[in-house]
């Protein structure tokens, strides 16, 4: 199994704004004072524009869809939520927290997939747990090490410990599960999604090691790294706040590996972990200031990563 991939969905918004069904639990959002709707969404899609045209600029095969304005979906710029694809031909839908999430599952982008030669095999859907209350946002709360059968997650309001180990007998991953924190006025409080704390390339992993404060959980989860010879690159608390962890490693022209990363991201980045990263991959990084302000997400959740086979 393929860890990396040049494929990958990316959804351009047309209504982004701060979604305050999600603020309750993603203590990254905030709102920008004095900013109209039209001009932060204005913003959002010159920052994707740009985005993409890095990423294909390096030879990244991006599929891009346009959201639509039927649905009020604010952060359908994430599409990894909701969707992951597999090598076997799967796809995955998932169970979403916030109510005006879940309209953006989209039939027609899987068909626009198909279109352009990609085999899509079968579709477990998770979405029925939505209606227990019941969620795990994709991606965002299970990170995949693909080439080496295990996934990592970090329980949260939006993972749910019964449903992953159930994915996980599904797809064939050894569970890695635990809890990850961050501090917020002062208390400690689960992180939302796995994928802000944690990034698992081919070679190395990017993990904030401070926000598992059970000790021995923390070990586990570092000796899983260890055991399948990662290179561990720390991160801190606020690095993460400014979504060093939310990186993804993609492949462009030629098989090359890029980390990708948003451009707070790489400014937070210590010369020393810069060195590190570099050692396995050329980094790719973009503004995306507004997109993480307000939707409280940065890189890797814009990038739906295709490992479907293709005809």
């Amino acid at each position: 199994m393929k860890q990396t991939t040049n494929a990958i969905v990316m959804i351009r918004p047309v209504a982004f704004r701060m979604n305050e069904q999600t603020a309750v639990n993603n203590y990254y959002q905030k709102v920008l004072d004095g900013l109209l709707p039209s001009t932060v969404n204005a913003k959002a899609q010159q920052e994707f524009d740009a985005f993409v045209e890095k990423l294909r600029g390096v030879g990244v095969d991006v599929t891009v869809v346009d959201d639509n304005l039927e649905t009020d979906t604010p952060d359908s710029i994430f599409p990894n939520n909701w969707v992951s694809f597999h090598e076997n031909g799967d796809v995955a839908l998932y169970p979403m927290f916030a109510e005006n999430r879940r309209q953006e599952r989209r039939e027609d982008i899987l068909d626009t997939l198909e279109e352009k030669g990609f085999e899509i095999a079968n579709i477990m859907d998770y979405t029925s747990a939505e209606e227990d209350g019941i969620f795990l946002e994709g991606t965002g709360s299970l990170l995949l090490d693909r080439a080496n059968g295990k996934a990592y997650c970090a329980l949260s309001p939006r993972a749910d410990e019964e449903l992953f180990i159930e994915f996980c007998e599904d797809f064939d991953y050894a569970p890695v599960i635990f809890e990850a924190f961050q501090t917020v006025d002062g208390e400690r409080k689960l992180i939302y999604h796995t994928n802000v704390m944690m990034c698992l390339g081919e070679t190395f992993a990017v993990i904030c090691a401070d926000s598992i404060d059970d000790k021995k959980e923390r070990k586990m989860v570092l000796d899983n790294l260890k055991e399948d010879k990662k290179e561990i690159i720390l991160i801190t608390e606020d690095q993460v706040n400014n979504f060093a962890g939310n990186m993804l490693e993609v492949r462009g022209a030629n098989d090359k590996r890029y980390i990708v990363m948003s451009a707070s991201a790489h400014q937070s980045l210590t010369p020393k972990q810069i060195a590190q990263l570099e050692n396995h991959a050329e980094i790719l990084s973009s503004s995306l200031d507004t997109i993480e302000a307000c939707g409280g997400g940065s890189a890797r959740c814009m990038m739906a990563e295709v490992f479907l086979p293709r005809s």
